[in-house]
């Protein structure tokens, strides 16, 4: 099931209207939070598709019963352009536990690349509500091989992929090759990718632009 959250007006369009101008870009700490505001939204349109229970809090005068999240979430997140993003979401899911990869392009030439999947992170995933947030979703390459490296520490519960920007290839890429009830959650979908596969419009490396250019 794919969510995408600029069929409806509302402020994260600003945010995402921010990420993408070249000229609030040079703003590192902007861009960051505005990455991370991102995160914030989508965790709590996330939050209402997750299970609830009842529980009862005392308040200083009386007993009140309120409804409380049951799933148990798993943040996880592809480093190091994803941190921002991921910061968002736990704001939100603050008692969640988290899981990190180190994956990276691998150049075989200059437009072709693999993913190479270096370092986990991760706690037991079983019977646990995933939530996997990648902010640039070009090819789908990425999402995939971290997904399924983070199978290795147990099978989830329920999946849900998270991302700011995607391009329309790599959505077809993510559902042809995890089928099933996974969860596609977007602020933005694009037409097209480079010849080196980065997104069109887009918004260039969100690495870069949250960290500064790497060698």
């Amino acid at each position: 099931m794919i969510h995408d959250l600029s069929l409806s007006n509302s402020v994260l369009n600003n945010f995402v209207g921010e990420v993408r101008d070249a000229k609030i870009q040079s703003d590192r700490l902007r861009f960051r939070r505005n990455m991370e505001r991102i995160g914030e939204i989508m965790a709590y349109e996330i939050s209402k598709q997750l299970e609830y229970e009842e529980v009862e809090v005392r308040t200083p005068l009386a007993l009140k019963h309120m409804s409380k999240t049951r799933d148990q979430v798993v943040l996880a997140t592809i480093l190091r352009a994803g941190l921002p993003f991921h910061q968002g979401f736990l704001n939100y899911f603050d008692g969640a536990d988290n899981a990190f990869v180190s994956a990276y392009r691998k150049y075989l030439s200059a437009e072709d690349f693999e993913i190479e999947v270096e370092y986990i992170s991760c706690p037991d995933l079983t019977d646990k509500t995933l939530i996997l947030v990648d902010p640039m979703i070009a090819t789908g390459a990425s999402l995939v091989k971290s997904y399924e490296a983070l199978l290795r520490r147990g099978v989830p519960r329920k999946v849900v992929f998270a991302g700011v920007i995607a391009s329309r290839q790599g959505i077809d890429f993510v559902k042809k090759r995890i089928p099933g009830s996974v969860e596609l959650w977007v602020a933005a979908v694009d037409p097209d990718l480079t010849a080196k596969s980065y997104i069109i419009p887009g918004l260039g490396d969100a690495g870069d632009l949250a960290y500064g250019i790497k060698d």
